[in-house]
C-alpha cells in the first residue's frame, strides 16, 4: 500500500471516530436537555427506517450517494426543535432543515461537514380560520396538503403558490413561492401576515416578538439563513367558483411570431389571466421537433375567456366546446393533441397544473410515495426584461436538438407584481421584468458520464442565453437554486457571497445581510448559500 493510500486511510478513520465522538456526545445532550424523549424521533443511518426517510427527502436523488447526516430529527412537537439547535451548537454540528426536500442543488440534506437533518415533516398542522380569512400552517406540511384543507372547507378561497404538491411549505414561502395565482395576488410570501420563527437561542419568535427586519427577511429571503421556520399565517385569497384552464400545444418552426407575441403582451394581459409557455422536446425517433405549450388559468368561467382570447390570442383557435369535450387526439400530423380546456373549481385547476383530471379525487394531494422510477435533474434560472429576438430562439431550437429532455418554462409576471415594491420582501423582480424562465434538463441514469453530459449542456444554455436576459446583474429565483453561480467559503466572506447573493436578492441582499449580524452573529445556521453576516472589510 503506498503513502499515500495510507494516509488517506488514516484520515478516513479520524473522519469516522470523529462522526462517532459527535453522535455520542449529540445523544448524551439530547437526552440531558429534553423535557420530552425526542429521542424517539432520532435515525441514525442503522436505524431501519433511515434509508426510506432520507430517500422520500431527496426529490432529486441526484446525491443519493453522496453525504449523508450522522443523525435524521424528526419532532413532532416544536418544542422538541429546541434542545436540537442548542447540542448541535453543543457538539459542532451543522443542522440542515428540510421540509419537502425540494431544494434543487440538495443542500438541505448533504454536506461536507458532519450535519443533523431536521426533518419538519411531522409538523404539518393546519388550521383554518374562513371568518378572518387566514391559515395557520405549520413549516412539514406540503403545498398539497394546504390545498387539500383548503379545498375541504371553501370552494371559493385559494392560497398562491406553487404547482408541485409535495413542495414544503416552509421552503417554498420563504424563497418567494410563484405560481398560477401571482399576476392576481403576488407570491405566497405577499400573503404571510404573521410567522413562528425559532432562533440561534432556541427562542421562539412571532412577528410581535421578532424585529421588523427579521419578518421581512424570512419572506423571501430563505428562512434557513435566521433560523428554523416553524409556521405561516398566511391570507386566504377569494377566486371564483368557476375558473377555466386550458393548453395548447404548436411546433417552435412556424410560431416563432406567436411565441414573440405571447413575450410582449402576456405580461400586460388582465390578472385574471396567466398564459405561461413550456417549451421542450416532442415526437419520435424518426420525427423529433421542439415543441411550444401555452398553459393558462383564467379566474373565471369560459364563458368570459373567449372573448377574451379571441381578442388577444385568435391564434389559438379556442372554441367554448373546447371545454367540455374529450381533447381530438390525432398523431397524423403532431403534435397529436391540439388544444384542450376545462372549467373546474379553483381546486380542479391545482390538479390540471400538475398534469392531473380537473375532477380526480383530492386525495392525490396528500400522496407521500416514494417515486420508483428516477428523474436526475439539473436546474436554474433567468429574468427577461426585453423580449427575445429571432435569433435567440433560434439558437434554443438548435440547443434543443442536442439533448433528449430538456425544457424552459416561462412565466409572465406584471398585474399586481408590478404594483408591489422590490424592496417590499427580499424577492426583488418587479416591475420591468416581463417573465422568469426556469430551464431544466432531466436524465433516467445517473451514471457519471451520463450526468456530466446533461450538466455540461445545461450550463452550455444558460452561458447561451445570457445577451438575451437581464444583465447587471443577472438574475435569478432563489426556489431554482443553482451552486454554479457560487458558494460559500469557510470565511463566509460577505464581498464573495454577494457575487451569487445579488442574483437572487439584487439590492435587497445587503440588507439581508444586516438582518443575519443581528440575528445570528456567529452563523450557525449557514449552507453553501446560505446568507452571510455583514462585514463592510471583507
Amino acid at each position: 500500500m503506498g503513502n499515500l493510500q495510507i494516509l488517506s486511510l488514516l484520515l478516513f478513520s479520524f473522519f469516522l471516530s470523529k462522526c462517532y465522538s459527535k453522535q455520542e456526545d449529540f445523544v448524551q445532550c439530547l437526552s440531558k436537555y429534553s423535557k420530552t424523549n425526542v429521542t424517539q424521533n432520532i435515525y441514525t443511518p442503522k436505524s431501519p427506517t433511515y434509508s426510506s426517510i432520507l430517500e422520500y427527502a431527496q426529490k432529486n436523488p441526484r446525491w443519493m450517494n453522496s453525504s449523508h447526516p450522522i443523525f435524521i430529527v424528526s419532532p413532532t412537537k416544536e418544542s422538541q426543535i429546541k434542545p436540537v439547535i442548542r447540542c448541535a451548537k453543543k457538539v459542532g454540528l451543522q443542522i440542515k432543515i428540510k421540509s419537502g426536500g425540494h431544494d434543487y442543488e440538495g443542500i438541505s440534506y448533504r454536506s461536507k461537514s458532519p450535519f443533523v437533518m431536521l426533518d419538519l415533516s411531522n409538523l404539518n398542522k393546519i388550521k383554518i380560520d374562513l371568518n378572518e380569512g387566514t391559515v395557520w400552517v405549520q413549516a412539514g406540511a406540503t403545498l398539497g396538503q394546504l390545498y387539500y384543507a383548503i379545498a375541504k372547507k371553501s370552494k371559493v378561497h385559494a392560497f398562491p403558490s406553487g404547482v408541485c404538491f409535495s413542495i414544503g411549505t416552509g421552503g417554498i414561502i420563504s424563497g418567494g413561492g410563484i405560481g398560477t395565482l401571482m399576476r392576481k395576488f403576488g407570491l405566497a410570501a405577499d400573503n404571510v401576515v404573521d410567522a413562528r420563527v425559532i432562533d440561534v437561542n432556541g427562542k421562539i419568535l412571532n412577528k410581535n416578538k421578532m424585529k421588523e427586519d427579521l419578518f421581512w427577511a424570512i419572506r423571501g429571503g430563505g428562512g434557513a439563513s435566521f433560523g428554523v421556520i416553524l409556521a405561516w399565517k398566511l391570507k386566504l385569497l377569494r377566486v371564483p367558483d368557476k375558473v377555466t384552464v386550458f393548453t395548447v400545444y404548436k411546433r417552435l418552426e412556424g410560431n416563432q411570431n406567436l411565441l414573440t407575441k405571447w413575450e410582449n403582451i402576456a405580461h400586460q394581459l388582465p390578472d385574471k389571466l396567466l398564459i405561461r409557455v413550456i417549451i421542450q422536446n416532442d415526437g419520435t425517433e424518426n420525427e423529433k421537433y421542439v415543441e411550444i405549450i401555452f398553459q393558462s388559468l383564467y379566474l373565471g368561467p369560459v364563458d368570459e375567456l373567449i372573448p377574451l382570447l379571441k381578442e388577444k390570442f385568435p391564434e389559438f383557435d379556442l372554441e367554448k366546446k373546447d371545454c367540455f369535450q374529450e381533447p381530438v387526439v390525432d398523431c397524423s400530423n403532431r403534435p397529436c393533441i391540439k388544444k384542450e380546456c376545462r372549467e373546474s373549481s379553483w381546486i380542479g385547476s391545482v390538479l390540471y397544473f400538475y398534469g392531473r383530471r380537473t375532477n380526480e379525487s383530492l386525495e392525490v394531494l396528500l400522496e407521500k410515495s416514494i417515486p420508483t422510477q428516477k428523474n436526475y435533474f439539473k436546474a436554474t434560472s433567468d429574468f427577461v426584461k426585453t423580449p427575445i429576438p429571432e435569433s435567440g430562439w433560434e439558437m434554443v431550437k438548435r440547443l434543443f436538438s442536442e439533448e433528449e429532455r430538456p425544457q424552459m418554462i416561462m412565466e409572465p409576471l406584471g398585474g399586481i407584481l408590478d404594483k408591489i415594491s422590490e424592496s417590499e420582501i427580499p424577492f426583488p423582480h418587479r416591475k420591468g421584468n416581463l417573465y422568469n424562465i426556469q430551464y431544466l434538463v432531466n436524465w433516467g441514469d445517473n451514471s457519471e458520464s451520463i450526468s456530466s453530459q446533461k450538466i455540461r449542456w445545461m450550463r452550455k444554455l444558460y452561458k447561451k442565453m445570457e445577451p438575451y436576459v437581464a444583465k447587471s446583474p443577472r438574475t435569478a429565483y432563489l426556489n431554482y437554486r443553482d451552486l454554479d453561480f457560487g458558494t460559500n467559503s469557510e470565511d463566509y466572506s460577505y464581498s464573495k457571497a454577494k457575487i451569487w447573493g445579488e442574483k437572487y436578492f439584487s439590492g435587497n441582499f445587503e440588507r439581508l445581510a444586516k438582518v443575519k449580524s443581528e440575528v445570528d452573529p456567529k452563523n450557525f445556521f449557514r449552507n453553501e448559500q446560505s446568507i452571510p453576516p455583514y462585514h463592510t472589510d471583507s
